[in-house]
């Protein structure tokens, strides 16, 4: 029952943060929220509760405020949250109103000028379209953002039984029937059989043993017991015996650890930061080759047994600031996983090695003899047979038949994309975690290794303060001398310790790892520049029930998320830059946050679609690039030319959904226009096609998302013009290697993960050659 109740309190993730918003704040959040959401009744066209049920529950009658206060207060980090904040606070007000409400906030009745929430149902919703269009921008951000917020929440929020008011009105199960939580409890000092240690593998995944988790352990000793278990020398600070008043923790009136007074020191050949596609495979490999190492995850730990598969909880526990990151002007969706196994835990399954063409630009125009050697096609053969990348697909789900169809009827290029998944991997919640460990990312292959090998553990909740490093004499540069991290106790309390390593690896991902190095005093002009996003633009075809015999009786978020590609608009021949086409994982909260909002009603009514709505989108292979500033601050604006690709690209996906049988067709540009396939002329259909692919799509007109983030630290020949070296070493600082998409010279123009474990396997080797060369090796006690 414990369990069980934790469980619940764990998918209620929205329950849980407090709101520090103001009365007036929330007046004007319920407002705006019922505006987006209101109550409808629709007993004139439907005899069905569920349907009779969501279309009356407005925003406000399911509690979305009071959630959507709390994440605002404690979970969005976005830089312009108190933007947000303070237009709440001004809508309160009626000169606040008219200033960003115009003539619509007037009445001609005393008292003549309103605040936000005291005006009309009607009032409030032309408000809100007016500024989806707005010529001034903050308006339309202050729509977007509001707008992304509310419908994420309404659509994510379960109450205790996991239950969401609208998901069976819009055809949705929830998580997947057929996964099964299972509950057991084994003794640690309980010897296990054979049959018993299968069992625990499927409950808790392969990594349990491996897993030295700060949060669970109740004792200090016992934590620094655990790790010398495993083999690491581990060094404890002495209590202070005077303590300054100044110096008291007001938490436990004790000296809080510092830097220079850490919690504990521990000792290790290699220190990897991050456990993703690029940490996973040095962490692997390393321990493979009998060196000890420890790997430090920022996310926390989820065995299968406590996954959710509930998009809401999902996102706030095991994706990049909880799910909730955009660029700083709000033009790009940013998501990236943050959990052991990074990425590649929650990832769509897409393993295509790197297109030869990018490997002969890599190679001739940057000069990076790697990208065209013998060991990398070695590395690109080893990774994908750890991760048992294949091509064959059984049954596919809906999404990329609908894309396949569409192809094989106008005679544009498909093919199937080789997946790190079985043929029969019918599944649509790879996105929330993998329920059975057959999707094959770093948790069930290189981390694998790490753990079997005896010679590693990965330490989830602990987050990375500061590379360390000193020069040592004789030398021209630093060395690199281990990791400064920081983790919560058992009790509550952050404490602060010290990894010494011969060899550090930084594998944090290109949105973390030029923050940590720029904390860490490198200074390399190259660091947090040239950040390449592959920004995506979507557009849906609605085919309702049995309309598509190809089709049966599948839904839109079933299947394997991709198992489809075309490159029709990929421009192969000429510059190698343009769009490939594949499909998302869309659950309710982000296809709700994607679809144009022009009313109420007519949200629910395309939400109702929700299960028969494909959903396809283009991907460019960007050539502008922007900048990681901080944590929270990434900067990054859709350059001309890289929207004409994509604009080239919604093109080609609009002619495959009419092609597919589409009875509808739309994108989500704001203006929210749609057009019937089946009753449209050739011309009407045609003149639809090229208008809506036509549209401005920068500036919050359209919303663009990237789940790839790749080249902010990247490789090249010269400091000059990159920030580490081709072997993944930084120009600073000897020992210190990077391992992640940042390392990329150039966006790379389809799914990372291949091409990312392929670097991180030579920089490994490079790794290696180094701890051999210093003749470093060390066997302890």
């Amino acid at each position: 029952m414990k369990e069980e109740k934790s469980r619940n309190d764990n998918n209620n993730v929205f329950n849980i943060y407090e709101s520090s918003l103001s009365r007036r704040q929330m007046d004007t959040l319920i407002a705006v929220s019922d505006a987006f959401l209101p109550s409808v009744d629709v007993s004139d066209l439907t005899a069905d509760e569920s349907l009779l049920k969501f279309y009356a529950t407005s925003a406000s009658m399911a509690a979305t405020p009071q959630r959507l206060g709390g994440m605002i207060s404690e979970r969005l980090k976005h830089p312009k949250k108190w933007l947000l904040k303070v237009a709440l606070w001004a809508l309160s007000t009626w000169f606040g109103t008219f200033v960003m409400c115009g003539i619509a906030s007037v009445s001609t009745t005393f008292p003549y000028f309103h605040s936000f929430p005291n005006l009309s149902h009607q009032r409030r919703q032309e408000i809100l379209n007016s500024w989806s269009q707005s010529y001034f921008f903050l308006l339309r951000l202050l729509y977007w953002s509001l707008k992304l917020l509310t419908f994420l929440v309404f659509f994510t929020q379960v109450d205790s039984k996991d239950h969401n008011v609208s998901w069976k009105a819009i055809g949705y199960t929830g998580p997947d029937p057929d996964f099964k939580v299972q509950n057991t409890t084994t003794a640690a000092t309980t010897k296990l059989d054979e049959q018993q240690q299968q069992q625990q593998e499927i409950l808790f995944g392969p990594l349990s043993s491996g897993i030295v988790d700060f949060k669970t352990l109740p004792h200090d000793l016992t934590l620094i017991n655990t790790l010398k278990r495993h083999g690491f020398p581990v060094k404890r600070r002495r209590p202070c015996t005077s303590i300054l008043p100044q110096e008291r923790s007001t938490h436990n009136n004790k000296v809080p650890s510092s830097i220079f007074d850490p919690f504990l020191k521990i000792r290790c050949d290699a220190v990897v930061v991050g456990s993703g596609s690029g940490g996973g495979v040095v962490a692997g490999l390393l321990a493979r080759a009998g060196y000890k190492v420890l790997v430090l995850e920022k996310g926390n730990y989820y065995a299968r047994n406590n996954l959710t598969l509930l998009e809401g909880p999902t996102l706030d526990q095991m994706y990049l600031s909880n799910g909730l990151m955009a660029t700083a002007d709000m033009d790009v969706l940013l998501l990236a996983g943050s959990t052991v196994g990074g990425g590649s835990t929650i990832n769509w399954s897409a393993s295509i090695p790197t297109p030869q063409h990018v490997r002969k630009e890599w190679c001739d125009e940057y000069e990076l003899e790697l990208f065209g050697s013998k060991l990398y096609e070695e590395a690109l053969d080893v990774v994908c047979k750890r991760m048992q990348v294949q091509s064959e697909i059984e049954e596919e789900g809906f999404n990329n038949a609908v894309l396949r169809k569409g192809c094989e009827e106008l005679g544009y290029p498909v093919d199937n994309i080789p997946r790190n998944a079985p043929s029969d991997h019918y599944c649509g919640w790879c996105c929330l975690g993998c329920k059975d460990g057959r999707k094959k990312g770093t948790s069930e292959t290189w981390l694998l290794d790490l753990v079997e090998s005896g010679n590693g553990v990965i330490l989830p909740g602990s987050e990375a303060v500061k590379v360390l490093h000193q020069r040592k004499s004789g030398r021209e540069r630093n060395t690199a001398t281990g990791v400064a991290f920081e983790f919560e106790n058992s009790k509550g309390d952050k404490e602060i310790c010290v990894v010494e390593s011969r060899v550090t690896v930084v594998a944090c991902g290109a949105l973390r790892t030029p923050t940590l190095l720029k904390r860490s005093g490198l200074r390399n002009p190259n660091i947090g520049k040239n950040l390449h996003l592959h920004p995506v633009a979507m557009a849906w075809g609605y085919f309702p029930d049995n309309s598509s015999s190809f089709l049966a009786e599948k839904k839109s978020y079933e299947g394997g998320i991709m198992t489809a590609m075309s490159t029709v608009a990929a421009d192969l021949k000429k510059s190698g830059y343009g769009t490939v086409i594949q499909t998302p994982a869309l659950h309710p909260g982000m296809f709700s946050i994607l679809m144009p909002w022009v009313s109420g009603k007519d949200m629910k009514d395309r939400m109702r679609r929700f299960s028969r709505t494909a959903h396809v989108f283009a991907l460019a292979r960007d050539q502008g690039s922007g900048t990681v500033n901080s944590d929270s601050e990434i900067r990054y604006s859709v350059e001309a030319r890289d929207e004409e690709k994509l604009r080239a690209g919604v093109e080609k996906v609009l002619r495959i959904l009419a092609a597919a049988g589409a009875e509808e067709i739309g994108t989500h540009h704001g203006k929210g226009k749609s057009i019937n396939v089946k009753s449209a002329s050739y011309h009407e259909l045609e003149r639809f096609v090229k208008e809506e692919s036509g549209r401005e799509m920068r500036g919050l007109r359209w919303p663009i998302c990237s789940a790839h983030q790749m080249g902010s630290c990247r490789m090249g020949v010269a400091a000059a013009t990159s920030a580490v070296n081709p072997m993944g070493e930084t120009w600073e600082v000897e020992g210190l290697f990077v391992a992640d998409t940042s390392v990329f010279p150039t966006a790379l123009g389809v799914n990372p993960m291949v091409t990312v474990q392929a670097i991180a396997y030579c920089t490994a080797l490079s790794v290696l050659q180094l701890l051999k060369r210093k003749k470093i090796k060390t066997t302890y006690i």
